[in-house]
């Protein structure tokens, strides 16, 4: 495979590990799709595994390691390499918003 070739696939599969691991893990989809799949796996292994960014990501990079690279080690290498990039995509975007209700104040409280 050419280099060029190389690294254009492995930019477009970095690109789609995210995206997907994205879809799966923080997002309803469309029509509510994935949010009622989540609904579904209820709170298992599964629904755990879809509740983590990084360890979904390893799961999602598997496949499209096999675009990227054809060799064993080859492919070994390019699947941990693009669940990092994912990773590392998922920490450039901004950090979620946790809203929490504010405490009943008790009589003495300032």
């Amino acid at each position: 495979m050419h280099n060029t070739e190389f690294w254009i696939r492995f930019v477009l599969a970095a690109f789609a590990t995210w995206r997907v691991t994205h879809l799966l893990a923080s997002e309803d989809g469309p029509g509510d799709v994935i949010a009622r799949f989540r609904a579904r796996l209820g709170s298992g292994f599964w629904a755990k595994l879809m509740d983590c960014f990084y360890c979904l990501s390893f799961w999602t990079a598997a496949p499209l390691a096999f675009f990227v690279c054809r060799g064993p080690l080859d492919l070994l290498v390019a699947w941990l390499a693009l669940s990092g990039a994912a990773c590392l995509l998922e920490r450039l975007g901004p950090v979620p918003m946790i809203i929490e209700p504010m405490s009943q104040s008790t009589e003495g409280d300032n």
